[in-house]
């Protein structure tokens, strides 16, 4: 049985309804979905602005065209406790990022461009299977520039009779074009806010406004949808949930993201503090050096203690993670 339930964040499991349904029964969820897909002609989607005609099968920074590209799809049972429950969180990993993070972990998946195009009635399919297996919930990892071909497929997913909350695992790297199609649809918002600095950001993840952007996005995700919030026996079911990835010598300023998302977000946030950081991606001991190390356990206690200092006290807690 899980833990993490609390008078002040408890949703009934009778009470609850993945907010997608209610839009496709008024017919809304299928006119955002048409809006979106005919959007691409002139690619917005993202903060990146390309401007490019996806419609027409051209691309530019998400390497993406028409139809997302999935790399996997899968229960997943390394994510948080609250998702992963015991049949699994349903995850889809969609094929390139918006970004280029220089540490990435799913190098080979967001840059190296890993998977298999996919068109909405497969998707459609893949979302159904995951809900076939018992999963707990549609877990869409890395969504940022594929939001009007996940539109789209809701829309095919419901009528064959999917009824799974969304969580939208994204970098917050996300427009608010896209979050605007998105209100109403997604039940869990998880962004992984990456860096603070600018200059870091244009370093590490060659996006110089990416800082802004993440803001910007995780305090419109609160306003949809709010603290995170469980059922009797301890599965999110809606809100905001924070990834975190403590970096070597702090160059993701946690403690000015923890500030942030205690003051200008809610003390309330619901924070994931990442441990896992390895050298990955471009990273070696030539490029990079500074970053070519795990954290330390005292890097990883300060951190925590920012975070509390801050005014949070809603952490997810990880096992198994191994520190100097």
């Amino acid at each position: 049985m899980l833990t993490q339930t609390q008078p002040d964040f408890l949703i009934r499991s009778r009470e609850f309804e993945p907010a997608y349904l209610k839009l496709y029964r008024s017919g809304e969820l299928q006119r955002r979905a048409k809006e979106a897909v005919a959007g691409l002609a002139h690619c917005l989607v993202c903060p990146r602005d390309c401007g490019v005609d996806r419609l027409a099968g051209k691309t530019a920074a998400c390497k993406t065209g028409r139809y997302a590209r999935v790399a996997s799809h899968f229960p997943h049972f390394g994510e948080e406790d609250c998702l992963r429950g015991w049949d699994g969180s349903g995850t889809i990993f969609f094929s390139m990022c918006n970004l280029r993070c220089v540490f990435c972990q799913n190098y080979d998946i967001s840059q190296a461009g890993e998977g298999q195009v996919t068109k909405p009635g497969r998707l459609a399919g893949m979302m159904l299977e995951l809900q076939a297996m018992g999963c707990h919930n549609l877990n869409f990892v890395t969504p940022e520039h594929v939001v009007p071909q996940i539109l789209e497929t809701l829309v095919i997913a419901v009528e064959h009779g999917l009824c799974l909350p969304i969580v939208y695992n994204t970098s917050a790297y996300d427009s608010p074009e896209s979050l605007r199609y998105l209100d109403g649809v997604v039940d869990i918002y998880m962004p992984d806010f990456k860096i603070w600095d600018e200059r870091m950001a244009l370093k590490y993840l060659l996006a110089k406004d990416y800082p802004e952007a993440a803001r910007r996005a995780i305090k419109e995700m609160h306003r949809q949808v709010g603290e995170l919030k469980f059922d009797e026996s301890g599965l999110a079911k809606r809100g905001v949930l924070v990834r975190h990835l403590v970096m070597p010598g702090d160059i993701a300023g946690t403690q000015e993201i923890t500030k942030f998302l205690a003051d200008e977000v809610s003390p309330h946030t619901y924070v994931n503090l990442m441990a896992q950081y390895y050298p990955a991606g471009r990273v070696t001991g030539e490029k990079f050096s500074e970053i070519n190390r795990r954290i330390t356990r005292p890097e990883l206690a300060e951190a925590i203690e920012a975070a509390r200092e801050a005014g949070l006290y809603r952490f997810d807690e990880r096992r198994g993670v191994v520190l100097r």
